[in-house]
């Protein structure tokens, strides 16, 4: 079974992802991304607020140095600050230590190569087998041990390159729930340096309530504040964001309170990029998932959305190989490769803000040209993925898509981490998609019987 999941190794800490195992993915790690690299190079290490990261912190750097690579621990940094700043300072790699949006409990190890992007299958794989083979790897001694130090001020580096370029944004009143995270510190002042009039939330250094009823996971308290401080100051201009634990995403709130997803978010943002004549192929990189409301409201612009699977790795993937710039998922990851090289909350909290705050426009009007379509999901509950050949279910998918002709779409895939197949049905007309969504997944019960 792989250690490496879609995004690195996680698990409970201290359960499941100890300190010894975190001693011996740094030792492979550094072994495999420093293999040729001059040992001036250091490896950056950050992390989020668990009470378990510093814990796992120790560990992986203390892995490195057993390598004779040098370690630099930058602290508590969004996942895309340690992304940029492994680039911008030309560290042989990065290491962010951080479960993103998953419960306090857990905790999480992913890398970066030196050019910021996360690692290929193949570079994850060889950290498997350098797991497998531990006296294959490198322990000098003497004078070729490695060293670990600390050096947050590192992380200045990404906060200048966040405020670079863009708007004014002292029109602004900003909500802003950092779900006590990695974004705790960074994300308030980014916004503040600005000019925007920063209300901050959930933004302090306590990983005992990460990600708990806050942040990207959960909107109801920042739409709550947003709304209470639009009465309060019927002139100002009250809009909010949410960063998840690691802050490689956002989700934000227009002068309603209401929410505004990632297809919303890419929309705006795809639409400046191609008035400006930034847009490369004038394509956005979306997932099987976003709705196709995006399709028909990038397609009014003249923009083409290329659907990747769900998850930031495989739009990055895509992205990538298809020569585009610029993706994203409805749950708030953004990709823009002309800012980072991976997703970037606060990058894309200060892009979007910059555009409202440029136009004169309300966020809610500028979102305003994507109108959802009706969405139906539903899950059936087996093990049993080879279903989807059954040929009752192959005729049930065939009926559905032709009923839906260019109306809608259809999407049936497994669960990658629940014992589900989910059946998804997009289109206008609600009870239609309903019934065919429904045919579908009695169709597989019937299969899985």
């Amino acid at each position: 079974m792989s250690l490496f999941g879609t995004d690195g190794v996680r698990g409970v800490a201290n359960a499941e992802l100890t300190p010894e195992l975190a001693f011996r993915i740094g030792r492979a790690g550094a072994a495999v991304l420093t293999a040729g690299a001059s040992r001036e190079r250091p490896i950056l290490i950050g992390r989020d607020t668990r009470l378990s990261g510093t814990m796992l912190e120790a560990a992986v750097a203390a892995g490195i140095a057993s390598t004779g690579r040098d370690a630099v621990a930058l602290d508590v940094v969004p996942t895309p600050g340690v992304a940029l700043v492994t680039a911008l300072t030309g560290a042989a790699a990065g290491v962010m230590i951080s479960a993103s949006h998953n419960p306090i409990a857990d905790n999480g190890i992913k890398f970066f190569g030196p050019d910021g992007f996360k690692l290929s299958d193949a570079q994850e794989a060889a950290i498997e087998a350098g797991l497998s083979e531990p006296d294959a790897l490198p322990r000098p001694i003497e004078r070729g041990v490695g060293i670990v130090r600390r050096d947050p001020a590192l992380a200045d580096r990404y906060l200048a390159a966040l405020a670079s370029g863009e708007a004014d944004l002292s029109a602004l009143t900003l909500v802003v729930d950092a779900a006590y995270g990695a974004a705790y510190a960074i994300g308030p002042r980014a916004l503040r340096e600005l000019g925007a009039d920063v209300h901050a939330i959930n933004a302090e250094d306590d990983g005992a309530r990460i990600n708990v009823a806050c942040g990207s996971t959960d909107l109801s308290g920042l739409a709550a504040r947003v709304r209470d401080l639009a009465r309060e100051r019927p002139a100002a201009h009250v809009l909010g964001v949410a960063f998840d634990g690691d802050a490689d995403r956002a989700l934000f709130v227009d002068e309603a309170g209401d929410v505004v997803d990632g297809d919303r978010v890419m929309l705006v943002l795809a639409r400046e990029k191609k008035r400006r004549g930034t847009l490369a192929n004038d394509t956005v990189v979306g997932t099987v998932m976003s709705n196709i409301g995006l399709e028909r409201a990038l397609g009014a612009e003249g923009i083409a959305l290329e659907r990747a699977s769900v998850g930031d790795r495989y739009v990055l993937a895509q992205m990538r190989a298809r020569g585009h710039r610029f993706g994203g998922e409805q749950s708030g990851h953004v990709i823009d490769l002309d800012r980072n090289a991976t997703g970037d909350g606060p990058g894309t909290a200060i892009a979007l803000f910059s555009i409202v705050a440029r136009s004169g426009r309300t966020l809610r009007d500028l979102a305003a040209a994507l109108r959802v379509a009706p969405q139906i999901l539903v899950n059936v509950r087996t093990h049993d993925k080879a279903v989807l050949g059954a040929r009752d279910v192959v005729a049930a998918i065939e009926r559905a898509e032709r009923e839906l002709g260019a109306d809608g779409r259809i999407l049936v895939r497994p669960s990658g981490t629940e014992p589900l197949i989910r059946v998804m049905v997009e289109g206008d007309d609600r009870a239609r998609i309903d019934a065919l969504a429904h045919d579908v997944a009695e169709s597989l019960r019937a299969a899985a019987r």
